[in-house]
Order: C-alpha cells, then structure tokens, then sequence
C-alpha cells in the first residue's frame, strides 16, 4: 500500500518477580502497527548472575517470531521488547533489535525508535576510538555511545545523560543493564512515550496502548527531554534536558499512532475526527455517503460526516488476515495486492455520489486504484479529502516519506493529481488546521512545510 512507514516501537517492563517475556509478547503485538519487518526481546533476572541477559530477534510479525516455546526460554523480571520498520539500515536480521552487546563492565540491551541527524559525526567518534560497528543502525550508535560514556561513569544513567547531550534527533530510547531500565525520549518530543503501572509493576512503552494490552494503568507521558531510571528502588527522573522546544510528530496523529491511543494528553481518535470535521468545514460537496480508507481515515470520514450530514457508510472489506504486506515486483501483482487488502462493498456504492476521506496521498498509486475499483462497482462520483497537506519535503527524524522525485506533489499541483488520480474532486488538509487539530500542542509539520526543528547533518 502507498502509504508512509513509521520506524519502530519500544517496550520495557520491570516486576520485582514473575516473568516478563509474555508481557512484552502482548505490548509488542499491541504495537505491532509501528512496524512489521522485525521483533525482538531481551530479559535479564536482576537477581540472578550478572550480565546474564538472554535474548531473541529474528524477521517477521511478533506472532511469526515468538512461538510458545521461544517465550518459555526467556526467564527474568526485567525486559525490553521492539518491533521495527527500517528507515536507517536495510530491512535484514543484522539490524533487528534489541541490540546486546558485552563490554568492560558488563552487558546492556538497547531498544530505539527515531533516527539521529547526526550519525555520521557519531560514527566518527566511535571510529576514531577504535570501535567496530556490525549494523548500519543508528540504533547500535546510540548503544556503543552508551558502553563507551559507561567506562567513564559510576551509573548507566549517567552513561545516559553524557550521550543525551551529543545526539539530535528523534528518539525513544530504552537501556537495560542486568539490573535497571533507563529511558530517554528525545527534548523535542518527536517520539511518544509513556509510563505505566501495574501494581508495583513500571511499564514504558512508545504508546498508551500497550499499557492496555498489559492490563497496566497509564500514569504519564515521559516528558520531552527527560531521563527515567527504574530499579528495586523504584522510579527516578532527570529533567536537565527538558523545558525547551518542542516538535511532536504531527504524523502520530494524523497516521501513525494506534487509534485508542492518547499521546501528550490529546487523544488520537478525537485528533482525527477534528480533521475529519475541518475537511468538511472547509471542503463541502454534495454527495450521498462518505467512507474511510481503513483503517486511519475512518476516524476522520466520520468526523466529516458529523460536520456535514453526509452519512457514513463503510465502502471497504479489509482483510484482516494477509499478515505483512509483501512487495509485488510488477504492475499486475501489486494491483492484486490492492483487491487482497481492500475490496469494495457493491452494496454500499453503487449509484452513490462518494467523498472518500484518507490520510495521505504519497505517490498516488493507491487513491487511483480505490478510486478506479469505486467507479467499477458502480459509483456515480468519487471526490477525495485528504487528512494532510501535499507532502513536498523529505523526514530526517524516522518517518519513511521516499525522495521528492517519488511524492506527487512535488512536481504537480492539486488539480493535476486529481486528473491523475481519476477523482471529481480533490481537497487537502490545510497546514495551519493542525494546532486546532491537536488543541495548539507544539508540532513538527517538516514534511509539508520545510521548516524543520533542528539543523539538518
């Protein structure tokens, strides 16, 4: 499907006893959604012998690479889990996380979701004393980072804190030595992450959903910029690097995000319905029905629907059951692969005036298959609202929006993709909608303006 990929999604669980491989099995699922290429976990028993962290990743769904077996050899009461979609590094198993590696003083795994603007310079350092790097991840930058600060430190954290002050970017970081979690989200807030707890149990996860899938309480988000240490002795916070600007992902919004999920106090369901309601506000037509492209452009088709009047009708079966969606090499089979994810319901279209609402167009090609499948079953008029503004610019911070020459609004304007897309009409989502949309929470809209929130490397 045409759509952008997000790059991963982190989990980490600290118990005072009891296993945690199972609880990272249901967080990870639950953010299955932030990638699919890869999963893994590492586990460590703080009371058993130090540095003994076991771990395993491997390529595919969470369901694909956890068997029964596989979580039953994971023993201890403190854990990190990860799922990944590559952005930084190919999508192969050298690359998947937890990254684990030993080094002079012991054993630390490390999970991440972001990317750095400064890779390279940080590759230099380490270069420079000596280190060797296996992946092309910035992810096993940030790890070696780490090992080396902690040679120099009495705590992890301050480990932590010393690489926290080199690196720009977008992150949501969390490190396990055999004893503690330390996490760290980037000061710009670009990648969500929360805390949760269950009982005496601390949960950090990249969203409030897979609090849920743990039966956990959400307490609050980590705050831009801020360091967390969970141990025996319990929680602790540095906030040295937080109260200055902020950026959040507006794409966790209006995409990326699972839809029950609340990030820096805005709900994303009701952040969508919003720009489903300006879209209508802004953008009338006379039609018979509105419909979403599942999943993400439901939430806004219905909001659209309440503004308008227009009832809401689901114009799609998606088939739940096709797993990862695999790249066909030739026209015929990726328009197949179109029929096998979403097939048009006849009943619900046909002699039907439609305004078909979807959170993106990228390249097209998905929005002129809908479009052209809609008119073959029977649909008078097809008249497309977008969630989000043209995309015109590339994302150094995790977001996999292809090169300029790739998005169709680069070198074409609105009216020139809606010929080429087939529609009647064509209307985006205005830029300066997003502060009502998200209720004036401080956003990164780099993608569609070119004003991005730090130097570009």
């Amino acid at each position: 499907m045409d759509k952008l990929k997000e790059k991963c999604g982190v989990f980490g669980i600290f118990t005072k006893n009891g296993n945690v491989s199972y609880d990272i099995f249901y967080g990870l699922t639950a953010l299955q959604h932030r990638g699919q290429e890869s999963a893994g976990m590492a586990v460590c028993d703080t009371d058993g012998e130090k540095g003994n962290i076991g771990f395993y990743k491997n390529m595919g769904l969470v369901s694909e690479v956890f068997r029964e077996e596989k979580l039953a050899e994971l023993k201890g009461n403190i854990g990190v889990g990860h799922v990944r979609y590559s952005t930084t590094g190919g999508s192969k198993i050298e690359n998947a996380q937890p990254v684990v590696f030993n080094y002079s003083k012991g054993t630390l795994a490390t999970v991440h979701n972001g990317n750095l603007v400064n890779t390279d310079e940080l590759r230099q350092e380490l270069f420079d004393d000596g280190c060797v790097l296996r992946s092309d991840t910035d992810t096993e930058v940030l790890a070696l980072l780490v090992a080396k600060e902690r040679s120099h430190t009495k705590t992890v954290e301050e480990a932590v804190e010393r690489v926290a002050a080199k690196i720009v970017g977008s992150y949501a970081i969390i490190i396990m030595s055999p004893r503690k979690l330390v996490a760290m989200r980037d000061p710009l807030g670009l990648k969500p992450m929360c805390i949760g707890k269950r009982g005496d149990d601390v949960i950090i996860a990249s969203e409030s959903c897979a609090l849920s899938s743990v039966d956990a309480e959400f307490v609050r988000d980590v705050k831009p910029g801020e360091i967390i240490t969970v141990s025996k002795e319990g929680i602790s916070s540095n906030t040295k690097l937080c109260g200055g600007k902020r950026a959040h992902c507006i794409f966790e919004y209006i995409y990326f995000a699972r839809l029950d999920s609340v990030i820096d106090a805005r709900s994303v369901y009701e952040a969508r319905h919003k720009a489903g309601q300006m879209l209508a506000k802004n953008y009338p037509v006379d039609a018979d029905i509105v419909t979403g492209v599942p999943d993400s452009g439901l939430a806004a088709a219905e909001g659209y629907s309440a503004y308008s009047g227009i009832p809401f009708e689901l114009a799609f079966h998606k088939n739940s059951y096709l797993g990862r969606t695999f790249i066909k090499p030739t026209d015929k089979e990726r328009k197949a692969a179109v029929h096998l994810k979403l097939n048009v319901i006849e009943a619900a279209v046909k002699g039907k005036r439609i305004v078909i609402i979807d959170d993106s167009i990228v390249r097209g090609t998905t929005m002129a298959n809908l479009i052209k499948l809609l008119k073959e079953k029977g649909a008078k008029e097809v008249h497309v609202r977008i969630s989000s503004p043209p995309f015109l610019h590339p994302c150094y911070y995790g977001t996999d929006v292809p090169s300029n020459k790739e998005l169709i609004a680069t070198n074409n304007g609105t009216e020139e993709i809606r010929k080429r897309i087939g529609a009647d009409s064509l209307c985006y989502a205005k830029v300066e909608d997003f502060s009502e949309m998200v209720d004036n929470l401080p956003i990164c809209k780099a993608c569609f303006d070119g004003n991005y929130p730090t130097k570009k490397f």
